[in-house]
């Protein structure tokens, strides 16, 4: 036995939602066009009628072209080249358009320190990071840093004490062990 038209109709929809988030609203507005999509496809057979066939993505993305300030949303970013939503631009997505986020910026004209994230997700590691006192151990660490760098620049006649002093004040220097090349 066929199915019926809205049978087909809902399980193209709901593979649609299973890849792509959608509201009630878009899902209803998806779920009435493929059915009078499919409609017009049986009476083109039923009648011998080629249907023309065209290419309404194409003329949508035309039509929907986003601006970069306009992709980064409160509750999403959608990405410019496929119009994908989600909270992050990551890196495996961007890959699979043959960039990274620098050459992503570019070719959209966003600024290099922009964020690729939803902005309630930047606010909520901003006020996660705050919460945990960072913007405060990063203050009393650039003055620490810039107490020992003052000390370091005095011509004084500084013993072996006054050096262990200056580590001590900031944060321990760091050495790179470095191979030496076998001659």
């Amino acid at each position: 036995m066929p199915k019926k038209l809205i049978e087909i109709a809902a399980e193209i929809v709901q593979n649609q939602v299973s890849l792509t988030p959608m509201t009630t609203a878009d899902i209803a507005a998806s779920l009435r066009q493929v059915f009078i999509t499919l409609q017009e496809m049986r009476k083109a057979e039923a009648g011998g009628i080629d249907i023309e066939v065209t290419q309404p993505a194409a003329e949508e993305a035309a039509e929907t072209k986003l601006s970069p300030a306009d992709s980064i949303q409160n509750d999403k970013v959608i990405c410019l080249e496929c119009g994908k939503e989600m909270r992050q631009l990551t890196q495996k997505h961007l890959v699979s358009h043959g960039m990274d986020q620098k050459e992503y910026k570019r070719k959209h004209g966003f600024s290099m320190k922009t964020s690729l994230s939803a902005k309630s997700l930047s606010k909520a590691r901003s006020k996660a990071a705050k919460k945990r006192g960072l913007p405060e151990k990063f203050r009393q660490y650039l003055e620490a840093r810039g107490q020992a760098k003052a000390k370091a620049s005095k011509p004084a006649a500084a013993s072996k004490p006054a050096a262990a002093e200056k580590v001590t004040a900031g944060k321990p220097k760091r050495t790179r062990l470095r191979k030496k090349n076998a001659v």
